[in-house]
């Protein structure tokens, strides 16, 4: 017979039972991983992309999507939207530059976020050289990755491209499977500010500072803060300040492209020498991003030497390195001017 007292258990251990679900769920659920989280997992990912490559590329000059598919290695076939994007990639590479995007709805059913676009960096020749490059300009933004999460993040991957345009048409390179602005700004919560000529006192001082050192560090000129070139800009809630996140580092001396050339107000003549583009941002910035960087030399060393180089190109970038580490640990100051050692 139940008596009163058990009776009086089974029904509190009923309401715990019933109500810890609901606890559950009131809690705040983990974030879903996104498309680009779940593909770039591991390092030099393979993945098959599908697409009538010879019809994009004839109409490289236009913002059309056209339907294809990416497959992983897995066999996981994802039906995409893919076009073509950038500026002077577009113009010269062979393959120019891709925004991929996936459906929302397979993103659910998979478990994933719905943030659906990524953005993928070609060769701009198919060939060993244009392979290297690639992988040097992924561990740019590895290395700035390293030192900062207010970073583009990017990961390499080894691309098979199938033009359906094409019967039996192949090609494996390669690629760097770079995050796209929506995801960034969401990643950072913030809201991204399109805004040219934006006052330097809006900015967050200390992470300007360090973007600046940082392209000086790897000999880059093709960026700038004031144009909005080559740099996204994100306002935090909470400070309201904007922070600064650059991208795009084939134009840098430590990439080294051929087709590379230093800005013109520079007044350099090969990106190989080092141009400090600092206008606005204040020296006590710019010695706390030196110090940053200086503290992750050891893990920006380490990054060059990736298996993906060979070795005397690991050297070559490291050597590269050096005449900026060699010159912050002997001064106080940075030079506007840094150059090379002639030969």
């Amino acid at each position: 017979m139940l008596t009163l007292k058990l009776f009086a258990r089974y029904i509190l251990t009923g309401i715990i039972l019933f109500q810890i679900p609901d606890l559950i769920s009131a809690q705040a659920s983990p974030p879903r991983q996104s498309i680009f989280e779940h593909l770039s997992q591991i390092e030099c990912a393979k993945m098959t992309l599908e697409i009538d490559m010879t019809t994009l590329v004839a109409n490289k000059k236009k913002n059309d999507y056209m339907p294809g598919t990416l497959t992983t290695e897995d066999g996981k076939v994802y039906q995409i939207e893919a076009k073509p994007r950038g500026k002077y990639r577009r113009k010269v590479s062979e393959i120019p530059p891709l925004k991929i995007k996936f459906k929302k709805k397979g993103l659910v059913a998979d478990g994933l976020d719905t943030l659906n676009e990524i953005k993928i960096t070609l060769p701009t020749v198919d060939n060993a050289e244009g392979d290297e490059l690639i992988v040097k300009e992924y561990l740019a933004y590895r290395m700035f990755e390293k030192i900062t999460p207010a970073s583009v993040r990017a990961r390499l991957i080894k691309l098979t491209i199938r033009d359906s345009h094409v019967e039996k048409s192949k090609k494996t390179m390669y690629a760097i499977l770079v995050e796209d602005e929506e995801e960034i700004t969401a990643r950072l919560k913030g809201t991204a500010v399109d805004q040219y000529g934006i006052d330097p006192d809006s900015i967050m001082q200390n992470q300007a500072g360090l973007v600046v050192m940082f392209e000086f560090m790897i000999g880059n000129t093709d960026w700038e803060i004031a144009m909005q070139r080559n740099v996204r800009l994100i306002r935090s809630p909470e400070s309201g300040k904007v922070l600064v996140v650059p991208y795009d580092f084939d134009f840098s001396g430590f990439v080294s492209a051929p087709y590379a050339t230093p800005s013109s107000e520079s007044g350099l003549k090969t990106v190989r020498d080092r141009f400090l583009m600092s206008n606005g941002i204040k020296p006590d910035a710019l010695k706390k991003g030196t110090q940053i960087i200086k503290a992750a030399k050891k893990d920006i060393y380490d990054i060059c030497k990736s298996k993906y180089v060979s070795r005397t190109t690991s050297l070559n970038m490291t050597y590269y390195l050096d005449t900026f580490f060699q010159f912050i640990d002997a001064k106080d100051e940075v030079p506007t001017t840094l150059l090379m050692p002639t030969e």
